[in-house]
Parts: structure tokens; C-alpha cells; sequence
């Protein structure tokens, strides 16, 4: 069986040596996506059953902090199609086969739901605009998320809340807006798109929220709980990320004013120190709540709301920690951080833009802070 981890490591060195081209052509070079595909890295989170690999939480997070620690945008591609593919698990068996029978299929999508998807005799007519369309320049299909209307209504859920359904249609038949440009993770090619009075089987479509998937280990964790470690992922790379960086330019620069390396300096060493551990216990604790979840969900039993809460914790602490570590090591760099051709620069940057993802928020700290409280608490998003 093919050790994901390993291959990850594998691209690194070419990932960072064209960290400049990924940034600069907005989107990941269509070749690199190629390779990923054959090495299979966006089929992480789709059934063996449909030719996927179904890998475990924890793989997937450790290649995606892996690929992101060489460049972020490419962690971030891989992060967001290999966690579309969860949706191969709530689909009837034939459509997901027939989708995934393509060994090079990449899915891009988003869950927000922005679109209106109308009933129409077996289909749904589907109008909509998304943003964040990560990694669609390279995706053969893509999803955005579509409240149904039925009789001019929205149709809801028994639990009162609209039903909200991930629309699935070929790229081509999708607009593509082109105006991803962007401070950070410019490579992602996030860009809008919009589907326009088309017309879709409803076997096409995905509800998260009320489909009943495959009874499968990998299928019981909570899909946004998984989105969330695949944002901390990323994050934690571009944290290991800078700390490397700094390590390398501190032993041979010697900041203006003074006489000795930025490496002896006692700042430098405290805030090296603290980039760290900072890193390193917010990596163990996410890790943690990983394993911890992915034991329960190997009982067949539904995740409980603690150990849902504690994995969005996890998430959203291991992104602050990140940020943090990231601008102690941007701060140390001085002048030198601010030019483009620094990766401290570049990582600066994409931690940043990472850091607004709504999976790791401040409202998701709220939501735990309520939970761990005891205040009654809507925990249908962790």
C-alpha cells in the first residue's frame, strides 16, 4: 500500500522551488495537480468501494500539513478536493462509481449555501454564485451548496432548518470568474463560480446534513470536524514552515545596528523557543483529538458531542498557535521578511489568509465555550 506521508515528502523539494510560479500563475501548475491525482491523493476520503483510498483522519491531516510545509496553496488544493470526496460516501453506489471510475477526477466544491436548486420532475434546476472555488482550475467537477425550493418554499429539515444540498456538475458547464487575486494562498486558484438555470439529476446532489452515508469508520466522523483539521494542517505547515526559514537566516544575518547574528541574540533564541513549542503541543493536541475521535468512529456509533467539540477546539487552537509562531518568526526576520522573494514573506501571508477560513473562527471558539459550559448549544456545525 502506498505510504501518502511519504510521497508527500517526495514533492517537497520540487514544491518549494516552485513555490514562485504557484503564487504567480494564481492556481496550481496543471501537471503538479496531474501528479497528485495519480499519486492519489485527492481519492484520501473516497470509498475503497468506489476506487478511493477511505485513508484514516490522520493521514489525511499529516499530508496535508506535509505538502503545505513546501507550499501552502498545494496543501490547501489537496485539503479541500480530498475532503469534496467525502461526498462520494452519501451518494447512491452507481452515480459515485460511475464519478470516481475517472482515475484522475478532482472535485472542487463548497458547502455555503448560496444557491437555489428548485424541484423539477427528478431534477433540480440550480442558480448560484459561490466563493472560495479552491483548486477548480484543475477540477473535472465541482459543487456548491443549494438550499432546495419546493412550491416557491424552501423545503426543511425536521429539524426546522432548510435543506441544504451540494450540487455536483461538470467544470465546463460551470462559469468560472477568473478573480482570484489575493494577498495570500494565491496559488489555490480560489475563484468564484456560478451555475447558471442548469439542470441537474437529483442523484447528483449530496445532503451532509440528512443523507445517511456508508456505514464506514471514516464516514461517522463529522464532515465539517474533518475540514477543520484539514485548515489546521495546512496552518501547522506553514508554522514548521517558518521556523525553518528563520533557523536558516538567523545563523547568517546580522540585524542593522548591531554586531552578532540574529542567532545570539536572546530574543531570537526566546521567541525561536516559543514558535516551537507553540507548533509542536498544538500538532499533538490536534493529533490527539484525531486519534481519540477516530477510535470511536471505528465502533460504528455516532461521534459524541465531546469528542466533536474537542476536535473543532483542536482545529481552531492548532490555527491560532500557527499564526502565532508564524509572525514571532516574520518579526525576527526584519527587513528581510518584507521582501516577496522571502518565504517568510510568502508564509506570512498565506497563514493569514488561512486564518479567516470560518471552519477555525472565533465563532466556533464561542460554540465550544458554550458546550463546555453546559449552555444549551446548536452543535450541528461541529
Amino acid at each position: 500500500m502506498t505510504d501518502f506521508i511519504a510521497a508527500a515528502r517526495g514533492f517537497q523539494d520540487e514544491l518549494k522551488q516552485r513555490a514562485v510560479e504557484i503564487e504567480s500563475g494564481r492556481k496550481l501548475p496543471a501537471d503538479i495537480a496531474a501528479r497528485f491525482a495519480e499519486t492519489g491523493f485527492y481519492r484520501l476520503c473516497v470509498p475503497k468501494a468506489y476506487g478511493g483510498i477511505e485513508a484514516d483522519p490522520l493521514t489525511l491531516s499529516r499530508v496535508i500539513e506535509t505538502l503545505a510545509e513546501a507550499d501552502a496553496s498545494a496543501g490547501w488544493c489537496v485539503m479541500i478536493c480530498a475532503t469534496t470526496g467525502l461526498v462520494a460516501g452519501y451518494m447512491p453506489p452507481a452515480t459515485a462509481r460511475e464519478i470516481w471510475r475517472d482515475p484522475d477526477m478532482i472535485v472542487a466544491g463548497v458547502f455555503a449555501p448560496r444557491g437555489r436548486a428548485v424541484e423539477d420532475d427528478g431534477h433540480y434546476l440550480v442558480n448560484g454564485s459561490w466563493q472560495w472555488g479552491s483548486g477548480s482550475p484543475n477540477a473535472k467537477a465541482i459543487m456548491g451548496g443549494c438550499v432546495v425550493i419546493r412550491n416557491g418554499e424552501p423545503v426543511l429539515l425536521p429539524s426546522g432548518i432548510p435543506d441544504s444540498r451540494m450540487i455536483m456538475l461538470p467544470v465546463a458547464e460551470a462559469e468560472l470568474m477568473n478573480n482570484w487575486d489575493v494577498s495570500g494562498l494565491c496559488g489555490t486558484g480560489s475563484q468564484d463560480f456560478a451555475f447558471v438555470n442548469k439542470r441537474v439529476p437529483k442523484e447528483m446532489s449530496v445532503g451532509l446534513m440528512s443523507d445517511k452515508p456508508l456505514e464506514r469508520p471514516l464516514y461517522a466522523f463529522p464532515v465539517f470536524g474533518l475540514l477543520a483539521t484539514g485548515i489546521a494542517s495546512v496552518m501547522l505547515g506553514l508554522a514548521r514552515a517558518s521556523i525553518t526559514e528563520l533557523v536558516a537566516l538567523a545563523g547568517g544575518k546580522t540585524p542593522e545596528g548591531h554586531r552578532k547574528p540574529l542567532a545570539t541574540r536572546t530574543n531570537t533564541q526566546a521567541d525561536v523557543a516559543d514558535a516551537e513549542a507553540l507548533t509542536r503541543s498544538a500538532r499533538a493536541y490536534l493529533h490527539e483529538s484525531i486519534n481519540a475521535a477516530w477510535i470511536d468512529a471505528q465502533t460504528g456509533q455516532p461521534l459524541s458531542a465531546d469528542r466533536r467539540r474537542d476536535i473543532r477546539l483542536a482545529s481552531s487552537h492548532a490555527a491560532r498557535a500557527s499564526v502565532r509562531a508564524v509572525d514571532l518568526m516574520y518579526n525576527l526576520g526584519g527587513g528581510t521578511s518584507v521582501y516577496k522573494k522571502s518565504p517568510l514573506q510568502r508564509i506570512f501571508r498565506d497563514v493569514h489568509v488561512a486564518s479567516q477560513h470560518m471552519m477555525i473562527g472565533t465563532p466556533t471558539m464561542e460554540t465550544v465555550g458554550r458546550v463546555l459550559l453546559g449552555q444549551e448549544t446548536d452543535i450541528t456545525q461541529l
